[in-house]
């Protein structure tokens, strides 16, 4: 049964992996050209905020974690639906879905802790170049 899911997970991860090191065998120079005349065209430059970047990858990972959230449970719930009066793994299948529960609350608040404290300071920054010193 292992063997089958490991083959599974193989097979998608070439399908979303392996189309991406195809293109990487360009030349760079000319992709980065041709990247350079396409944001001319659209509107933009390449030089982008700081801030946005990381607002970016913050946005990637939480998206990454949503997605081996989802996974985690639907695994579990396989091995759930799948125990015929097993109680060892129903107890693996709860203990799956405990821990996937608690990892993911703990992220979610551990983002809104973040989201908080950056607007907050932002805020406050905002205020000091003002001049209004805070207040």
């Amino acid at each position: 049964m292992k063997l089958f899911f490991w083959v599974r997970f193989l097979a998608v991860c070439s399908l979303v992996f392996l189309p991406t090191l195809a293109l990487a065998q360009g030349n760079f120079g000319d992709a980065l050209k041709n990247l350079n005349t396409t944001k001319k065209y659209v509107g933009g430059n390449l030089e982008e905020d700081p801030g946005v970047v990381v607002g970016r990858t913050i946005n990637v990972a939480l998206t990454m974690v949503g997605l081996i959230f989802l996974v985690l449970m639907v695994y579990a719930g396989y091995l759930w639906m799948t125990a015929r009066g097993n109680e060892d793994q129903v107890k693996k299948a709860q203990q799956i879905i405990i821990t996937t529960v608690i990892g993911m609350v703990i992220v979610l608040s551990a983002y809104a802790i973040t989201y908080l404290v950056t607007t907050r300071l932002a805020g406050g920054l905002q205020d000091l170049t003002n001049g209004n010193g805070g207040e």
